[in-house]
């Protein structure tokens, strides 16, 4: 593919980014790198006024938003006034999940804009996104110009354009755009940003995050899969959902808070298995002939990065291959290490068999049961111990989705900095189309935007495990 068709169809030739030299062509081509014109408003640690009580909006009502409204009902301070999907029978099955509730919402559906007439006509404080990807960014934009905060499923973005405009966008508008990435609370990645807090790792020196998880039948369900939009998007070859793994490891190497990710390299297997299903049931079903001929991502794809402060990060991405589910989530430090997958049960001692904690070590040994247990209590979250318990028993992924929920929900209410913003869900995001480049490129690298402008340098890192938040209610 030609560099300029390239960079058209991934955004990379959004405003200003080839004349900043962020779109590399290879190594021998590179650009001075210009760092764009400073903030209008720095987001990172910006906490926006108290909202007593936090309205909602829900744009997409299918796997994760039908889940998404089944939490938000055990939270109080909260309203949610609007519900919206394309599909009118979805919006007013969710509508109906409400009925003996304090809730009475508005449904907006049957047509491609009724998101936008919810955004519109609604008094909202707070816009829950769970649409297809490639309605991420367009929806979050448009609502924070409307006055609104914005929650956006991952990726929040899937071009490189598309991530600066999310960042100038909030910092016009001084609202926050948060990614989804519930994997920051889960519970041993909970524990571990506390333990690199408080400095039991050392210096962080390398970490690993990954999105292991066989879901290749689930792009072929059109029952689950509303215009297998899924299906589609791999067709594009990269990483192509970084953030699960990213996410985590890049708050505890203070990622935009100290340090920055500086640049990358990508590279892919080929295709073994998507092509030749898809040309299969192009034979078979009407609805796959648009995949006939196409090409699908790698099974595999590995991803480098190294960070201004000459630290490393290796994510990597396959959702095709039979292989058990893992985020990986190592921690390397001058003093000690994490890991977190293989989960206890299929791996090496160090935590009880069937618990979702992963395993600490300082030297070449796990710590034995008893130490860890030791060292988890005294490390643990105030989140944890506050609500940790009970964001089980509610559940979404083992609890870490109402942990989120909960969190973002007491942020607004009690005007604390959100524990991600902008800045994070731009620099997360973007891995995706700047690792397409890579591995169009034979994995030559390419730098990565600093969404800061250069106040990755001063900003504090998030520190949730600190919170001095807490007046957000749980029903019984």
């Amino acid at each position: 593919m030609k560099k300029r068709d390239f960079l058209k169809l991934t955004g990379l030739s959004s405003i200003g980014l080839l004349n900043a030299g962020y779109a590399n062509a290879s190594p021998l081509e590179q650009t001075p790198e210009v760092i764009p014109s400073a903030p209008k408003f720095n987001m990172s640690g910006y906490a926006a006024p108290k909202i007593e009580i936090v309205r909602m909006g829900y744009i997409g009502l299918g796997n994760r938003g039908g889940g998404a409204i089944q939490r938000i009902k055990k939270l109080e301070n909260v309203q949610v006034k609007a519900l919206c999907d394309i599909r009118t029978e979805k919006a007013e099955q969710a509508k109906k999940t409400f009925e003996g509730t304090e809730h009475n919402p508005k449904v907006y559906s049957g047509t491609a804009d009724a998101w936008k007439q919810m955004c519109d006509q609604e008094d909202l404080d707070l816009i829950y996104i769970c649409t297809p990807w490639s309605l991420h960014a367009p929806m979050a934009i448009y609502a924070m110009e409307r006055g609104k905060h914005v929650a956006v499923e991952i990726p929040a973005a899937v071009t490189v354009d598309e991530c600066w405009q999310l960042v100038q966008t909030s910092e016009k508008t001084k609202k926050h755009c948060m990614m989804l990435e519930n994997c920051c609370y889960d519970f041993f990645e909970l524990l571990t940003l506390n333990m690199a807090r408080q400095g039991y790792f050392g210096e962080i020196i390398h970490a690993e995050g990954a999105y292991i998880h066989d879901i290749y039948d689930s792009f072929f369900d059109k029952s689950k899969r509303f215009d297998l939009w899924r299906l589609k998007e791999n067709q594009r070859n990269g990483n192509l959902y970084p953030t699960h793994g990213l996410g985590p490891v890049a708050q505890i190497m203070d990622i935009n808070r100290g340090d920055k990710m500086d640049y990358l390299v990508s590279m892919a297997s080929n295709d073994f298995m998507l092509q030749a299903r898809a040309e299969k049931l192009a034979a078979e079903d009407p609805e796959f002939k648009q995949f006939k001929g196409k090409k699908f991502r790698g099974n595999m794809n590995t991803t480098t990065i190294r960070t201004a402060k000459g630290k490393t990060i290796m994510l990597q991405h396959d959702v095709t291959s039979p292989r058990v589910y893992s985020r990986l989530h190592v921690i390397s430090g001058t003093k000690g290490s994490a890991q977190k997958y293989p989960l206890p049960e299929a791996g090496p001692a160090g935590s009880p068999a069937g618990s979702p904690e992963g395993r600490i070590a300082q030297g070449h040994e796990w710590l034995k049961e008893a130490e860890f247990k030791a060292l988890e209590q005294k490390y643990q979250p105030e989140i944890v111990k506050r609500i940790g318990e009970l964001a089980k028993k509610v559940g979404g992924h083992g609890g870490m989705d109402f942990l989120m929920d909960w969190r973002l929900i007491d942020c607004l209410r009690n005007g604390l900095a959100l524990d991600q913003d902008v800045y994070d869900a731009a620099s997360w995001s973007v891995i995706a189309p700047l690792s397409e480049w890579s591995v169009a490129h034979r994995s030559n690298s390419i730098d990565i935007p600093d969404f800061t402008a250069g106040a990755w340098k001063t900003n504090k890192p998030v520190d949730i495990a600190l919170s001095q938040g807490g007046n957000t209610g749980v029903k019984s």
